[in-house]
């Protein structure tokens, strides 16, 4: 089929295949695991995968995973955090969807821009060609066309990651317009690389209805004979619950989608997606889709990581002291708007050996006397990041808080912004002190645009993103934290500490601690004489992995524990 298609591929007569073949690109040296779901979006698609992804890479396999989202965006950075939840920042300075966060802390590993497909990024790509006339005159279309450059776009990432299996994850749920093309492209992939090369998991949900007290997988059954007429035969089920599915609906769904029985499994919520690796091991999928692609000759059990990673997986379900952390914002309805963060913090706990609740306090309407009531019987505060000026008061008000009640403070890229201003109003006596962002005429502007951005009027894919070197500076709490003159941190931010009032900021007490390196660009700040107060421009949670928790958030964790 190789051959074939690298024939057809350089001929200039009319055909009906458009099949952009990779050079060096072989059928068969790189297999596919393609995870679409049914029912309902949200199930936790990229869990799975990077949960299947993570047992694979223990077993010696190099393995990476991408994402497709339907959306027209050519990216996620204008996406509305309560829409579409968190947007995450790679290395390169892509804005993802935070399925990618999840790949990169479970693999431990960097993935850039060409682990992420969005509809408005494959369609610019099409008309880009189109327009140099690389379709040879012909009439573009979803097929083969569109199609086409997906299969492109898949075979490029498993040709320059040199990955034994890529994890490719289909946004949104089978019947949805926006990604029917997609899944298209996934069956002529099957077609092409053949069923040898491609295993076709189905993450599918199981209804439990309380007032019904059973599990009923008609749902399930639907959604995936839709899936199967779309030309998809699953190879493995993956059945989502609150509980674990019983025998009698694993049966039902087996009957229903012609997929034997022991590859229907039961993927139930847990206390801790860290723990979804042991589950699918436990069911023995990995091992079955091991046979099913023919890698067992490549298996080479990795020892030293396996026993690290179940090292800590014993931290997570042993048992724990609990501290209370309010995170503030107003994005606190959608849980998914603080993913990193909550990971973050998750990493740090389960190293210092603490179970982390997070109390939710919405900013939008927050004084000061609520502040009191809301922080008080909390252990340390986070302000994340965000945009716009709704929520930017009671932030301040509760940053005030934290920095007058010595309650430990991590401030996040906003955070960072606010307690500069809270610094400004209340020790520096500049009451009407705020952002440009906020108030476009304020008397005392500590926070302002970056000049780059000065000239610049579109949203996307326009801040300081990415991943920038941090001078940290010595005998400091950061250098104390992070034990390096410099360090690589991920940014998101438009506005930053103005230069014109850095002397005032310091001579009252302000400590910027972390620069932009041969710029007056301030990127950590924090107070003498206080358990821990730091805020920072960058995203420190973008970087933090399960074993290796971030420096700043293990900080923030051990002055809770210390101070209580």
């Amino acid at each position: 089929m190789n051959d074939v298609l690298n024939e057809v591929s350089h001929k200039t007569e009319e055909h009906e295949f458009y099949n952009p073949i990779p050079e060096g690109y072989h059928i068969g040296k790189t297999k596919f695991i393609i995870v679409s779901g049914t029912v309902m979006s949200g199930l936790g698609k990229g869990i799975f995968a990077a949960s299947l992804a993570k047992l694979f890479q223990l077993k010696g396999l190099k393995v990476t995973c991408m994402k497709f989202d339907g959306y027209l965006n050519q990216d996620a950075g204008t996406l509305n955090p309560f829409r579409h939840g968190e947007v995450f920042v790679l290395d390169d300075g892509t804005e993802s969807d935070m399925d990618l966060g999840t790949y990169e802390r479970f693999l431990n590993q960097n993935i850039t821009k060409h682990n992420y497909l969005t509809g408005g990024k494959l369609f610019h790509r099409i008309l880009s060609r189109e327009r140099k006339g690389n379709y040879l005159g012909r009439d573009v279309q979803f097929i083969p066309h569109v199609t086409g450059e997906i299969k492109r776009f898949v075979r490029d990432l498993a040709l320059t990651s040199k990955a034994d299996v890529v994890f490719v994850e289909i946004g949104g749920t089978v019947g949805d317009i926006e990604n029917n093309y997609f899944i298209e492209a996934m069956r002529e992939l099957t077609y092409e690389e053949g069923r040898d090369n491609v295993c076709q998991v189905a993450l599918t949900y199981v209804l439990s209805p309380k007032f019904l007290g059973e599990q009923k997988s008609k749902a399930a059954q639907l959604g995936l004979r839709l899936l199967m007429a779309n030309g998809i035969q699953p190879d493995v089920i993956a059945c989502r619950c609150d509980f674990p599915v019983s025998e009698k609906i694993r049966e039902k769904i087996s009957l229903s989608a012609n997929v034997p029985f022991e590859r229907v499994i039961s993927v139930h919520d847990s206390d801790s997606i860290y723990l979804i690796p042991d589950l699918l091991e436990k069911s023995r999928i990995d091992e079955q889709i091991i046979d099913l692609l023919g890698l067992r000759y490549k298996i080479k059990n990795d020892y030293v990581a396996r026993d690290r990673w179940n090292n800590y997986i014993q931290k997570i379900i042993a048992p724990k002291n609990e501290i209370t952390v309010a995170i503030t914002g107003k994005y606190t309805s959608l849980r998914d708007s603080y993913a990193s963060i909550l990971k973050a913090l998750e990493h740090a706990g389960t190293h210092e050996g603490v179970h982390i609740k997070i109390k939710w306090v919405d900013t939008t309407e927050l004084n000061e006397d609520e502040v009191v009531e809301e922080l008080k019987e909390v252990q340390g505060i986070i302000v994340p990041g965000a945009f716009g000026s709704r929520g930017s008061e009671g932030k301040i008000n509760c940053i005030k808080y934290a920095r007058e009640n010595k309650l430990p403070y991590l401030g996040l890229c906003y955070g960072f912004q606010m307690a500069v201003i809270e610094f400004a109003r209340n020790v520096c006596g500049l009451t009407y002190a705020n952002s440009t962002e906020i108030d476009p005429e304020t008397p005392h502007p500590v926070i302002d645009i970056l000049p780059e951005q000065k000239d610049i009027h579109s949203l996307g894919g326009n801040m300081r993103l990415g991943g920038y070197d941090v001078e940290i500076k010595p005998e400091t709490k950061a250098f104390q934290l992070y034990g390096s003159l410099m360090v690589r941190e991920r940014f998101r931010h438009r506005w930053e500490c103005n230069p014109k009032h850095l002397e005032l900021l310091e001579r009252h007490g302000l400590i910027f601690s972390g620069k932009a390196p041969g710029r007056e660009i301030m990127q950590i700040l924090e107070l003498k004489n206080h358990p821990f107060f730091i805020g920072t421009q960058m995203h420190p949670e973008y970087i933090s992995r399960p074993m290796d928790p971030h420096p700043l958030y293990l900080g923030f964790v051990r002055s809770i524990i210390l101070k209580n």
